[in-house]
């Protein structure tokens, strides 16, 4: 794009930029970024370290455009998926015009809280709070400011304070808000995608993410963080997606755990998926899915980066 390009966009005003999305696992991030966006790009579970990629989501409207980095929720990683996870939500921030901050207000502050507000106190990027899940009560919050005033005292040089945002991703309640509040913190600037791309996700990644959700909504936490999915081939027939479903596990007693009695759970997660895929790819999806034992697949850095939690 040419000089002449940007100085067009800057004087229509537009304001466009990328903000980071960061917070512990489970606090409501992939929740929060579909509420804003109106339409499914993420992953949602109430099981912890449900994204395992960066998803890019993109609001756009006549203000400019908003691009999202759902990251990884920050946890105690004790395997080698788990700590690519954690690199890779800490890295999303550098590069970005603002880092927002989710936090659960129900919820007491945890280790994860402090060091990201550590972090961001001292990072050189912009950054928001949002005080997710407010509908279930606040009663966290003061803990959550009095731990940011901990931060910005230990803070040695210049300090950035965040503004903070109180919001119900789950009923919409402070989302409008917040929504303002990203727009004015953007620079003023070109759109950076087209105006017809809502994310640019992958689409392989896309629909294995929504067969995970599915497997981890049915197995809860008897199994999750031992199943992975990956997408071995799609074909486009007419108007319709014929895609074929490995799905890994660790040993071959989990193997029956997935397929289920009679094969009626992947049935029932088969049908689901499909659901979902046909209509967020607006046509008709058919999965064929297989299950593969692949003894330690977490710790296997050519299955990672087949699954996209590898980048070269």
């Amino acid at each position: 794009m040419s000089e002449a390009d940007v100085d067009d966009a800057g004087k229509e005003g537009l304001q466009s930029g990328i903000v980071a999305v960061v917070g512990r696992a489970n606090v409501g991030k992939s929740t929060l970024i579909n509420r804003i966006v109106g339409e499914k790009v993420s992953i949602v579970s109430p099981i912890a370290q449900t994204t395992r990629n960066l998803i890019r989501a993109i609001l756009a409207d006549k203000r400019g455009q908003v691009v999202f980095l759902d990251t990884p929720g920050v946890h105690k990683a004790s395997y080698d998926l788990g700590r690519i996870m954690n690199r890779a939500a800490r890295k999303s921030t550098a590069g970005s015009d603002l880092v927002l901050l989710v936090i659960n207000a129900s919820e007491a502050p945890g280790e994860e809280d402090a060091g990201w507000m550590s972090r961001l106190v001292r990072g050189g990027v912009p950054w928001v709070i949002v005080a997710n899940q407010v509908d279930l009560g606040a009663r966290a919050l003061e803990r959550f400011r009095a731990l940011v005033a901990d931060s910005v005292t230990e803070a040695e040089g210049d300090v950035i304070e965040p503004r903070w945002f109180e919001v119900s991703a789950k009923t919409g309640e402070g989302v409008e808000a917040l929504v303002d509040g990203l727009f004015e913190a953007m620079p003023v600037g070109p759109a950076l995608f087209p105006e017809d791309i809502l994310t640019d996700f992958p689409r392989n990644w896309a629909i294995a993410d929504v067969v995970r959700e599915k497997y981890y909504a049915h197995l809860k936490d008897e199994l999750p963080h031992a199943v992975a999915v990956e997408v071995d081939k799609v074909q486009e027939q007419g108007d319709k997606l014929l895609v074929d479903v490995l799905i890994y596990v660790n040993k071959p007693s989990q193997k029956g755990i997935v397929i289920g009695h009679r094969g009626r759970l992947m049935k029932q997660v088969k049908r689901e998926a499909e659901v979902d895929l046909s209509e967020m790819f607006d046509c008709r999806v058919k999965l064929h899915p297989w299950v593969k034992v692949h003894k330690d697949w977490a710790k296997n850095p050519w299955i990672l980066e087949k699954l996209g939690y590898i980048m070269k």
